[in-house]
């Protein structure tokens, strides 16, 4: 009998580190940027000051998943100006499409890390396949927070055009440049 209760203390032990793991998005260290070509002159790069989500991945198992909203009338390029005229109809057109998402159900992993994401984003109503090369990941205990908590950097290129943003392409870049740099606790 005291075998048997070992055993199934270890199998319960087992199961609880090789079960998936749900990481919820900590806003205030997320933030979603983006770049693109402005006439050849220069790469523009702004960000999203609000990001919200989660995401859930065994690295035992290889499996994972994430779930992230951008909401994207918080578009910070450094001028109010020039934030009312990307979120104008033209480009983003906040007032009728408030938040980007990304999801995705397929994780992959190489030596117990994901490096990449297969999902689809969500943008201006439209629909499209994005996989995020994930370049960095990191997780331990929040020295602070007491908690175990994750981190990752991803990016991925996409074109305005394909979500109904490619006014003055090829003039200004019809590729932007997507990354996202995440912070998260786990629940």
């Amino acid at each position: 009998m005291k075998h048997l209760a070992i055993a199934l203390i270890a199998l319960t032990s087992f199961s609880a580190l090789a079960a998936s793991e749900t990481y919820m998005v900590e806003p205030g260290h997320s933030f979603a940027r983006f770049g693109y070509s402005h006439m050849g002159y220069s790469t523009q790069i702004s960000r999203f000051n609000k990001t919200t989500g989660s995401f859930t991945f065994d690295a035992a198992a290889g499996t994972g998943s994430v779930d992230i909203t951008i909401d994207t009338s918080s578009v910070d390029t450094g001028s109010d100006l020039f934030n009312k005229h990307i979120q104008a109809e033209d480009f983003l057109f906040t007032e009728k499409f408030p938040t980007a998402h990304y999801k995705a159900a397929k994780v992959s992993f190489k030596d117990g890390k994901p490096v990449s994401v297969d999902g689809e984003l969500t943008l201006k109503g439209v629909t499209r396949p994005v996989t995020l090369a994930v370049t960095h990941f990191y997780c331990m205990a929040h020295p602070m927070l007491k908690k175990q908590a994750c981190g990752a950097d991803a990016s991925a290129m996409v074109k305005r055009s394909d979500f109904n943003m490619g006014k003055n392409a090829p003039l200004v870049g019809d590729e932007v440049s997507l990354s996202i740099a995440v912070e998260a606790l786990k629940q």
